[in-house]
Parts: C-alpha cells; sequence; structure tokens
C-alpha cells in the first residue's frame, strides 16, 4: 500500500510538472488545529476590512473533509505568472503583475481539471475538487506544510524561486505520500515590511487588510482613506511593492503561459492614457483579466485618488 502511495505520489508530480506547476507538494487532508488561534485573532482584530468571507465557513477553511468527503491529501500547486515585459512608463498608474492577462482562476481551473482527468485516467477514479483562491481554503497552509513555500514576513508564501506564484489545490479521498513542511528562509530580513509605504504589516507575518493597498484597491468599495493619500505609488489595482524588494524575487521564474498575455496596447499606456481612460478601452485592456472584478467605476476611483 505505501509503495502505491508513492507511486501514486510521483505520478501526479511528473504530471504537474508537465502541466507547467513548477511546484507540487501533497499533505495529509486534516483539520488544521494550529491555524485556530491565530486565525481567530486577526479576525477579531478587524484586520480582514471588509473581506466578510473571510469570516464565514470558519471551519470549511480548516476542515478539508468539510469540502471533499472523505478526503485523504491536499495537493498543493505553485504556477509561476512573472511577466517577461513589464509596464513601460514609469509614471503611469501600476497594476499588479499577476493581472496583466487573463483571470488566473480559470487558467488554473483548467489545468487542474486536467490533472484530475490524469489521475482518473492513470491512477483511479478519486471523488475531488480543485481550488484557486476561490473557496474557503487555507492554501498559504497547506502550501507551506506540502513543503513547496514557506510564508515571508509580508504574509505572501515564498520559495527560493520567488513569490510571483499563483497557488491552486486538489482535495481528494486518494491516499498519497505526504511531503514534509520547507523551512523558512527570510532569516533577519525585513525588506518587505521596511518598502511597505502604507506600514500594512504590523509585524512580522500579520498584515492589516485595511492598510492593505492592494486590499484597498480592491476589496474596498467606499472611499479610499485621506490619511493615506500620496502613499500609493501610482497603484491603481493591487501592489507588488513587498514582493519587489524581496531579494529571492531579483531572479524571479518567468511565465510561459500565453493565456497570461496582457493586451498588446496594455504595457505601453502613458499616464495621460491611463487619467483619461474610457469604459470602452477599460473593456477592450480587461475584457478577461481580473481587473474586471472592481469595474470601471472601482479603476477610475482608484486612479482619482493617486491624481488628487
Amino acid at each position: 500500500m505505501n509503495s502505491n502511495k508513492s507511486k501514486y505520489s510521483h505520478k501526479i508530480k511528473a504530471e504537474a510538472k508537465r502541466l507547467g506547476f513548477f511546484a507540487c507538494g501533497i499533505s495529509e487532508a486534516r483539520f488544521l488545529e494550529e491555524e485556530v488561534k491565530n486565525f481567530e485573532n486577526w479576525l477579531k482584530s478587524k484586520k480582514n476590512g471588509e473581506m466578510q468571507y473571510m469570516d464565514n465557513n470558519f471551519e470549511k477553511r480548516l476542515d478539508p473533509t468539510l469540502l471533499v468527503p472523505g478526503a485523504k491529501s491536499v495537493i498543493s500547486l505553485l504556477y509561476p505568472y512573472y511577466p517577461h515585459k513589464l509596464q513601460l512608463h514609469k509614471d503611469a498608474p501600476v497594476i499588479s503583475k499577476y493581472a496583466y492577462g487573463e483571470d488566473y482562476h480559470f487558467v488554473l481551473k483548467d489545468k487542474m481539471k486536467e490533472l484530475i482527468k490524469f489521475i482518473n485516467s492513470e491512477i483511479g477514479e478519486v471523488n475531488g475538487r480543485a481550488f484557486t483562491d476561490s473557496a474557503p481554503v487555507s492554501d498559504k497552509k497547506w502550501a507551506e506544510i506540502s513543503g513547496i513555500a514557506w510564508r515571508g514576513k509580508n504574509s505572501v508564501m515564498l520559495t527560493k524561486q520567488g513569490s510571483f506564484f499563483f497557488i491552486g489545490e486538489l482535495i481528494l479521498d486518494l491516499n498519497l505520500e505526504a511531503d514534509k513542511p520547507m523551512n523558512s528562509y527570510c532569516g533577519t530580513c525585513t525588506r518587505c515590511i521596511d518598502a511597505c509605504p502604507t506600514q500594512a504589516i504590523t509585524e512580522p507575518y500579520v498584515v492589516d487588510a485595511r492598510k492593505c493597498i492592494s486590499y484597498l484597491t480592491i476589496e474596498f468599495k467606499g472611499k479610499l482613506p485621506d490619511e493615506i493619500r500620496g502613499k500609493f505609488r501610482n497603484r491603481v489595482f493591487g501592489c507588488d511593492i513587498c514582493q519587489d524588494v524581496c531579494p529571492y524575487n531579483s531572479k524571479p521564474l518567468f511565465r510561459n503561459e500565453e493565456r497570461f498575455l496582457p493586451h498588446p496596447d496594455l504595457l505601453e499606456m502613458t499616464k495621460s492614457d491611463w487619467y483619461e481612460i474610457t469604459e470602452d478601452v477599460f473593456r477592450k485592456l480587461f475584457k478577461k483579466s481580473a481587473v474586471k472584478r472592481i469595474k470601471f467605476t472601482g479603476l477610475k476611483r482608484n486612479i482619482d485618488f493617486i491624481k488628487q
């Protein structure tokens, strides 16, 4: 039985690599007892801001068997997205690199469904589901337990190849050989904490979403707070500042997925192009992008905020 677990695990990892995932780790599906206190404290201190969904399905977030009955294993997967080319104009409004191309939820889901098909074909019929930041799953913790990443002091998951990657999971009722957790390699470095212009990283590994530029430009729906005006550094959708300064991102893994390629006009947009953007241009540039999530009105709000 153990030899089968090992054989199946190796097969799955090889196929994951073929599909473009640069890391694949496996954990035993279990209740994440060690996460309860930290998560409760974070919620009680309201550091989730308006992200009420973080407060919902508390038990499901910590227990994969509530998402997939009879779950035995959690397969964690990392897919790189660092683009080959960045926005050209340094004084123009900036969007997070992950949003350049097609919404990652769709791209990763398609790839993970292929992996499930492979498992069903090569190993046997399994009951399972694919997740990528779209359900109450503690994806960071599972990535850590499975040995493919560690939590950086900015609360972003890190590998020695950097942090510009998406995380996905398969939760399956299949017994697999579990991997060992990864050590942290941040040491005494505090570059991410020091670089945050709004001091959103209140202490190592703790982020107050209410101060985070990424949260404020995407999740937050109200009037942006005047006290942090001038601190956005031209960010209008997401924020990569804490990742850009990380030493592990000095030589990031580049993505080779065509669906993540941006619209040809996006990278060449000037400051005035952004300031004068119309809804038609918005639809053309971000037809399949995650930027659609905040709609044209949300992007305009963010652009107007950095203009003032």
